[in-house]
């Protein structure tokens, strides 16, 4: 028995690995390192909070709620599921993740060996094979996927493993503050964008932990955590690692694209054979990502609009708008990134955090609902400031908001207004007794 709970925890723990580990995230972590000079430990720190304790806790959250995203949404309101489910498979999707994989195949996998070949043709074959797959699914991206994962992996530990004892150079000068590259890995950790699809993921998870024969609440949780803190683990080596080879891959030029980055910190390392090998993994890997990702947005809105809008239209549509997107090049995709997700993250933070700290005690919506407006209204001042739309005067009233300036404005009054819908609520009470 205890064999079997160790083999299952160990198949469900690499599969969400695979799930969180998108090859597009393999080229945030060493431009993280490639600014922050010696503060290495601090942004690990920062980058794992965001990019790895979050979406973990974002597991945690439904199978505390039930088995699937709408039973978290439904904890909140009844309409919450669909709108907060809609945006995340919107950015999950042709939004931000789907063109981000066909840019990074092309500037990491095409560009390299043909340099002066097209994204615009590497975008149309991309999705055209994406969009084949994803209407007749089959289990070849299954096996594909199962083949890619643990060789891209491979290649990286052998990567990170000689890149940490033989470092290309020493860490440099400081370039930021402490705080400042702090800030840099936690915004950073947004890009990944595993805190919006781990609510999504952890319905597959707890439906194949079901599966293996753990129906009680108490075995389910068990091995949905044991599984989420060996992901936890295999990502906090991986990010880890490669933000510490970005701050010794001896790069001045800070303006350099994360691709070519990448490209010349497994050239420096293993020569042109390991990055040839890094290339076509990555390539394959992102395509089995598009394909799994087009498939869930198709799902997702079929099953939402109970079938007005058809899963075929959904798929071609998907691939339409991401090709469009991809062949603006990966650091203008994460560029454009940045004011959706800098939105978007600290309310489903919130939701997340609420429900796995709260969730025991505080079993009424209300107090949930003004801590999910005051994040709301807090993170669209932020994207506000981001985009330059805030007077100086009115901006630095702003940032008398606590950890306003760090872009974590959000947390103080979230946590403000529901303790207030805890006081409402509990005077509410006694009124009507």
């Amino acid at each position: 028995m205890i064999l079997k709970r160790l083999r299952d925890i160990t198949t469900i723990g690499f599969a969400l690995f695979a799930m969180f580990f998108g090859a597009g995230n393999l080229l945030l972590p060493p431009f993280i390192g490639l600014q922050i000079g010696n503060h290495v430990w601090i942004t690990i720190l920062a980058f794992g909070l965001t990019g790895i304790l979050l979406p973990f806790l974002g597991i945690l959250s439904v199978t505390n709620s039930g088995d699937s995203f709408d039973d978290l949404g439904h904890r909140i309101n009844k309409n919450l599921a669909a709108i907060l489910g809609s945006v995340i498979m919107i950015c999950i999707g042709p939004l931000i993740a789907l063109p981000r994989t066909a840019a990074t195949t092309f500037e990491v996998g095409v560009l390299p060996s043909f340099p002066n070949s097209n994204p615009v043709w590497t975008s149309i074959l991309f999705f055209s094979i994406t969009w084949l797959f994803s209407i007749v699914p089959s289990k070849v991206v299954d096996l594909v996927g199962n083949i890619l994962t643990p060789f891209l992996l491979f290649v990286l530990i052998i990567l990170i493993g000689m890149g940490i004892a033989n470092p290309i150079a020493d860490l440099q000068l400081e370039m930021l503050s402490s705080q400042e590259a702090f800030t840099l890995g936690f915004i950073e950790g947004y890009q990944t964008l595993d805190v919006l699809a781990s609510v999504i993921f952890a319905g597959i998870i707890i439906s194949a932990t079901k599966a293996k024969g753990y129906d009680s609440i108490a075995e389910k949780n068990k091995v949905v955590i044991a599984s989420g803190a060996l992901a936890a683990a295999c990502l906090f080596f991986i990010y880890g690692g490669l933000i510490y080879l970005g701050a010794t891959s001896n790069i001045e030029n800070t303006d350099i694209s994360r691709s070519a980055l990448l490209i010349h910190i497994s050239n420096s390392i293993l020569g042109k054979y390991g990055t040839l090998a890094i290339a076509i993994s990555i390539a394959l890997a992102c395509l089995t990502t598009a394909i799994a990702l087009t498939t869930a947005v198709g799902t997702f809105f079929s099953k939402l609009t109970n079938g007005k809008l058809g899963y075929k239209l959904l798929v071609t549509a998907s691939c339409l708008v991401s090709g469009v997107l991809s062949v603006t090049g990966v650091d203008n995709i994460i560029q454009f990134a940045y004011p959706p997700l800098a939105f978007v993250y600290p309310i489903v933070i919130t939701l997340v955090l609420y429900i796995v700290i709260f969730g025991r005690f505080v079993k009424t919506k209300l107090p949930y609902i003004l801590a999910l407006i005051a994040s709301t209204v807090i993170a669209a001042l932020n994207v506000m400031k981001i985009l330059g739309v805030l007077h100086a005067d009115i901006l630095a009233w702003f940032n008398h908001i606590p950890f306003f300036a760090y872009e974590l404005g959000w947390v103080v009054p979230s946590f403000v207004f529901f303790v207030i819908g805890i006081i409402m609520e509990s005077l509410s009470f006694r009124h009507s007794r």
